[in-house]
């Protein structure tokens, strides 16, 4: 095979595919990154020991390029202007168009992975004790944590528990409410306390 001009050395010698041009070729579908694409039309000659050979070399090169479904065969006459500007005579020969690719490589994208990092809330109880005048235990008492929604009554001990609570700093307040009086304590009061906490809930005297 000779890629050049179909000179009569090229003719003699087989098949001569000559670079007529180089033309844009509608880009490849599929993948994640398209490849680059250009259309190449080349002018394919052959020759042989005697005429009868050479055209039966070309025929077989003609059908064969049929075969494949990106190749566009044009078996047009080749301008008498493309045989000028070779400056050789005439023969038998058509063109052929095919697509040529180059693959574009992928991106390399480094992913970077951060430790999650969690902290856990220490749990604790709060206990506490709710008294009236001369520190007489208050059963029944409605005790409530508005900012965690956390609401139990004191027992007959006037003693109340939540099992398992933020630290106290960040509880909010805690209210208390019994006989029609309400005390609330903020969260510098609860944590100035000891625990268990002895809340007094001033009543007025019957």
């Amino acid at each position: 095979m000779h890629l050049g001009a179909p000179d009569r050395d090229a003719v003699e010698r087989g098949v001569c595919l000559y670079l007529l041009e180089l033309g844009p070729a509608p880009p490849a579908r599929g993948g994640r990154r398209v490849p680059l694409q250009i259309s190449v039309c080349y002018l394919v000659t052959a020759g042989a020991e005697s005429p009868e050979l050479a055209h039966r070399l070309l025929g077989e090169l003609v059908f064969s390029a049929m075969e494949e479904s990106e190749f566009e065969v044009d078996l047009t006459p080749v301008p008498a202007t493309v045989w000028a500007g070779l400056r050789i005579p005439p023969r038998p020969g058509f063109r052929v168009r095919l697509p040529v690719r180059r693959e574009r490589p992928q991106p390399i994208v480094h992913r970077v992975r951060f430790p999650v990092i969690t902290q856990a809330v220490p749990a604790e109880a709060l206990l506490g004790c709710v008294v009236g005048p001369g520190d007489v235990p208050i059963p029944g008492a409605l005790v409530e944590l508005p900012g965690l929604s956390l609401v139990t009554r004191t027992d007959d001990n006037g003693c109340f528990r939540f099992p398992r609570v933020p630290p106290v700093a960040t509880l909010g307040r805690l209210e208390v409410r019994a006989k029609g009086e309400l005390l609330a304590l903020g969260p510098e009061a609860l944590a100035s306390e000891p625990q268990p906490l002895l809340i007094r809930l001033p009543l007025k005297e019957d």
